[in-house]
């Protein structure tokens, strides 16, 4: 069946308000990233709840000057309020922590370390401040997902760390699809919905450190799925595909010990 933007956009706008009336709860709190899920993000909980009843908070760690650019161009574009707060200097200070507490000489052993708790520091933070927000107005404020489906699939986030939400408006959306969202509901510039994804600091897109692309990631999901193999994708791509989707799994489920 052929994606339908307007219609999706729509059911997903709907189910937000539907969702906040519910709950009783007022605004939301999006980690703007300059990227596009964050964008698209953004949009839809304007559309559902108003542009004043959303927060962006724009959270630099060693960040990129362009993404602090585009990240206030999606805020301008919105109308919605945007926060900085540098985390920079307290990412630095628990690494030198660690180097001293742990006398460290081999550094690439921090490496896993120190890409993983810059998007847990964020999330710490979006949460501080929706707390902070929903004693200010009384109001219950939720922290928003910004992760996408092909993303999700291959365990393309920080466990304890992006994956945490209290609403997640494009977790079941594709990385085409949601362009096609921020395309339809043009409510940001065209070039951030259709900015190569990365990660600001390698120098290399998402696609280029994954070894695939998010085409062929969308394609081994609908082969699960539906059970219809898609003869055009390289076996090689699929098995390195499933391989990042099964070793992701104890991302999303914790062991429980029953008595």
């Amino acid at each position: 069946m052929e994606f339908n933007a307007k219609e999706t956009s729509e059911r997903i706008i709907e189910d937000i308000g539907n969702y906040y009336l519910e709950n009783g709860a007022k605004g939301a709190v999006v980690g703007i990233s300059g990227g596009k899920d964050s964008a698209v993000v953004a949009s839809l909980m304007v559309q559902a709840i108003g542009k004043d009843n959303v927060i962006g908070l724009w959270l630099p760690c060693n960040s990129n000057e362009k993404d602090k650019e585009d990240a206030q161009e999606v805020a301008k574009s919105l109308g919605i309020r945007l926060i900085e707060h540098d985390l920079t200097n307290t990412y630095e200070d628990i690494v030198n922590n660690v180097i001293n507490n742990t006398n460290i000489i081999n550094y690439d052993l921090l490496k896993n370390s120190n890409i993983n708790i810059k998007p847990r520091l964020r999330m710490s933070m979006l949460y501080y401040y929706a707390a902070y927000f929903s004693s200010l107005n009384n109001s219950l404020y939720l922290v928003c997902g910004t992760s996408n489906k092909s993303e999700l699939y291959v365990g393309y986030f920080t466990k304890g760390g992006d994956n945490v939400c209290d609403i997640s408006p494009i977790k079941d959306l594709y990385v085409d699809e949601v362009i096609k969202i921020g395309d339809y509901l043009n409510l940001v510039p065209n070039y951030i919905i259709h900015k190569t994804p990365d990660d600001g600091l390698s120098g290399m897109s998402d696609e280029e450190k994954l070894g695939f692309t998010y085409e062929d990631v969308k394609k081994v999901s609908i082969e699960e799925e539906t059970g219809n193999i898609d003869n055009s994708l390289n076996p090689n791509i699929r098995e390195k595909i499933l391989k990042a989707h099964r070793n992701s799994k104890h991302k999303f489920n914790v062991p429980i010990f029953r008595r």
